[in-house]
């Protein structure tokens, strides 16, 4: 049994990690449990910000993981607008940026999630350039929308990946014209591949959005400090009167890089490298949700996963390893996205160059159907559109890891269930 005189300290305030504290208190550890974030609002769900609040359909307190007076209930100390700018892992402590004071700690869970990738070209300083990560981000952008919407104003989306075509999808809801640009030959090109990113693209065509595929943004034109004008490596301008940054995120490592921790690079995913029990290079040490970079077995690679699910399930499953319990983390990757009529679910990891088919069960024309990333018989990811309550047995289909009839998997009267019998 831990000791109650021990001190657990989560760095982070997102999802991760007010699953990890709930967790620490739902599982008996009576010790101090310190929840430091650099952000002032309570921790909260990401999700929302690309999707219900900022199309106005959820209410700002919605997206709280808790109600602010349930950290109190639990003795859980939490930090808001602090942030850590240090940590000796000799003395174990973390360090407080803004006054220098020392927190010690007998474990320590890192949960700083990761940053909008920044566009490094002439214009970015103007007012009218957005990124959405924080919630912030999210309340800023929904005035932006609703007041182009009300202007017939015009916005321009660098990146046509999840971020960018929720946000695209918002605004065209709000009634604002909008362009994507996009370096690839589609939408989600990394993600789904050329085979499933153009039913993206024609659903986004079929409500207005113009898209400009293989066009790199080079300069963002404007006078008086406003956008005027998106212009792209080929010499066009694109009218705008916003500028929308939706080209990835990146692990925010600085914090463990400097502690000397264990960082993947760039073409592995990036991240904390961690074990299979969310453990860093440091044995006290723990990373989880957008920072961590994990083994997983079922795909024989490492990953580092930037969704939703992740950040649930990995916070809880490093607690628990924090508290000595035999954990393995070994989800199978998942996210979903609502974009207009089209709700989707996708598990599994299927990159590029990994697959050898995709298999279509249903009608995607009518975009009612799921489809499969499938090697030599095995399939690897599924993504179900508008079809719903499959995702248990898709993941049963990818963890089995075994050779399916194809011409089964496609037929829709076949049950999926009988597949992994």
């Amino acid at each position: 049994m831990v000791d109650a005189d021990q001190t657990f300290v989560i760095v982070g305030g997102g999802l991760a990690g007010a699953k990890a504290a709930e967790t620490l208190r739902a599982e008996g550890f009576t010790g101090r449990v310190i929840l430091i974030s650099d952000e002032r609002d309570h921790p909260y769900e990401r999700p929302p910000l690309s999707k219900g609040y900022l199309l106005g359909k959820e209410e700002r307190d919605s997206v709280f993981v808790h109600e602010p007076a349930w950290y109190a209930q639990n003795d859980i100390e939490l930090h808001l607008g602090q942030f850590v700018d240090r940590i000796d892992r000799g003395a174990k402590t973390v360090r407080f940026g803004d006054d220098g004071t020392l927190v010690r700690y007998d474990k320590l869970l890192l949960v700083t999630g990761a940053e909008p990738r920044r566009l490094d070209i002439p214009g970015t300083d103007l007012a009218g350039v957005h990124h959405l990560r924080r919630l912030a981000h999210a309340e800023r952008l929904k005035g932006v929308l609703s007041s182009l919407g009300r202007d017939n104003g015009h916005i321009v989306i660098a990146g046509a990946g999840w971020i960018g075509l929720e946000v695209a999808a918002a605004a065209r809801e709000y009634g604002a014209e909008v362009t994507v640009l996009e370096p690839a030959p589609t939408p989600l090109h990394g993600v789904l591949g050329p085979e499933l990113g153009g039913v993206f693209a024609e659903l986004h065509r079929e409500h207005g959005v113009r898209f400009h595929f293989g066009r790199q943004l080079t300069e963002i034109v404007g006078q008086d400090g406003m956008v005027l004008a998106a212009r792209t490596d080929d010499g066009e301008e694109h009218p705008a009167h916003d500028v929308l940054a939706a080209i990835g995120a990146a692990p925010r490592v600085g914090l463990a890089e400097a502690a000397g921790l264990e960082i993947a690079d760039r073409a592995h995913g990036g991240g904390i490298v961690v074990d299979e029990r969310l453990r860093t290079s440091d044995p006290d040490i723990y990373a989880a949700g957008d920072v961590a970079n994990f083994p997983l077995a079922l795909f024989d690679t490492r990953m580092r996963v930037e969704h939703w699910a992740n950040a649930l399930n990995g916070g809880p499953a490093a607690a628990r390893a924090m508290l000595g319990q035999d954990v393995t983390y070994d989800r199978v990757p998942y996210f979903f996205t609502d974009q207009y009529d089209l709700g989707m679910e996708y598990s599994g990891w299927a990159p590029a160059g990994s697959y050898d088919q995709v298999v279509i069960r249903g009608d995607a024309g009518k975009r009612e159907f799921i489809a499969f990333w499938v090697r030599e018989g095995r399939v690897l990811a599924g993504m179900n559109v508008n079809v719903w309550d499959v995702t248990e047995q898709i993941q049963k289909l990818i963890r089995a890891k075994a050779q399916v009839d194809t011409e089964a998997l496609a037929d829709p009267h076949v049950p999926l269930d009988s597949l992994t019998s």
